[in-house]
């Protein structure tokens, strides 16, 4: 009976109603890799901060390959199975490359795939000549980065399609995961930021906003556009930050001792990242606007979600920074002042900072109300550019 009313509502669904409990299965598998690759990057950066890259053999490097491991072997079955195994009408309703057929989050995740294999010898030899470093940003890093954020994506679009097709039957499971994917995906552009956005230290800089505008906008905007949930952008944020808190208030239990010279702060414990970005307010706003909003022209609305991305979050981060530096904060709940076992400890612990080579934000010339408008102009764009996607993805069917 399911099957066919989503025949008689969405034509092209026919074309893969016999693939669906296959592609349920890949979309299930994805989620769960893309969890634990997500595990497995805090997993290493709290590594990284408490231990120090002792070997590539690290059990956080082993999770994020494992992961990978299981994306690549569940999206070629899949692949194969539906080119090879499929009907005429399953291979046309999919995707086709160089001769092959599946869905468009299984090709992202398959090129996603490479990019993390490739990046780990690429890693290793970097550390040859370089020295085992424990900076974020290096090339291999960023090849990593990229090949987990196609990833996370890829299982994105997966529970994006699922959605598409059976919004028909008024199922929410497939709401639900697209949701909580959007936020896997928010966690991992926060994790690639967080050199601008991750420290209370920088929430009352201009760098901060207008990095947080430029990318979270664009993110926020897309997915209250496209999911179908009542508050699909909050839903997301909500994930976010919940994700990021559970992680990092389980990983700093586990005891840790530095094994990298120079030891500046002998810590004992892993070190977990700082509490995350306040999103969730903004993400609030934002379903508001687009429900009250959409249908007026994307412009007029993006100029009103770059604004109110920008007020919001500020109303919400401006005093959290402050609480976040203050002896109040500095607790397992908190996260405050958790530092790397390399870090000379220092009074800048308790200052604000307007990049991470330490500037003072009090020695800048510029306002920071300029810093403001910038960062909705730049936040007018960014949602602007996210309501557009999300018009196409509202078309993913497959």
């Amino acid at each position: 009976m399911a099957i066919s009313r989503l025949d008689s509502l969405v034509p092209e669904t026919r074309l893969t109603v016999e693939t669906v409990p296959a592609i349920t299965k890949v979309r299930h598998a994805l989620v769960v890799a893309a969890v634990l690759i997500e595990v497995g990057a805090v997993w290493d950066i709290a590594w990284h901060q408490s231990i120090g890259r002792d070997t590539f053999w690290s059990p956080p490097h082993m999770v994020q390959y494992a992961s990978v491991l299981v994306v690549g072997l569940f999206c070629s079955w899949l692949i194969l199975r539906t080119t090879f195994a499929g009907t005429s009408a399953a291979r046309g309703a999919m995707v086709r490359f160089w001769g092959f057929r599946g869905p468009m989050g299984a090709w992202v995740c398959i090129w996603g795939t490479f990019a993390m294999l490739v990046s780990a010898p690429f890693d290793n030899w970097w550390h040859s000549p370089y020295g085992l470093d424990v900076k974020i940003v290096s090339p291999p890093h960023m090849m990593l980065a990229a090949g987990m954020i196609s990833i996370i994506v890829g299982a994105l679009l997966m529970t994006l399609a699922a959605q598409n097709h059976v919004d028909a039957l008024d199922s929410r499971s497939a709401r639900w995961s697209y949701a909580f994917t959007g936020g896997l995906v928010i966690f991992a552009l926060s994790i690639g930021s967080f050199e601008y956005t991750g420290y209370p230290n920088l929430w009352h800089s201009k760098a901060f906003y207008l990095v947080a505008a430029a990318i979270f906008s664009l993110l926020l905007a897309c997915i209250a556009r496209t999911g179908r949930l009542r508050w699909p952008a909050t839903a997301a944020a909500g994930f976010f930050m919940l994700t990021s808190l559970l992680l990092n208030w389980t990983l700093q239990l586990f005891p840790a001792t530095p094994r990298l010279a120079p030891i500046q702060n002998p810590v004992t414990h892993l070190v977990p990242m700082p509490f995350p970005i306040l999103l969730v307010v903004p993400a609030i706003a934002f379903d508001v606007l687009h429900r009250r909003w959409n249908g007026r022209g994307d412009w007029r609305l993006a100029a009103f979600l770059g604004a109110t991305f920008v007020i919001t979050f500020a109303a919400a981060s401006w005093p959290m920074a402050a609480f976040l530096l203050s002896p109040s904060a500095r607790n397992q709940i908190f996260l405050a002042d958790q530092w790397a076992y390399f870090v000379r400890l220092g009074p800048w612990r308790y200052k604000y900072w307007d990049s991470v080579r330490g500037i003072w934000a009090g020695q800048l010339a510029t306002p920071i109300g300029v810093g403001f408008l910038t960062a909705m102009l730049v936040g007018t764009i960014s949602a602007r550019v996210g309501l557009a996607f999300g018009n196409w993805m509202r078309q993913v069917r497959r």
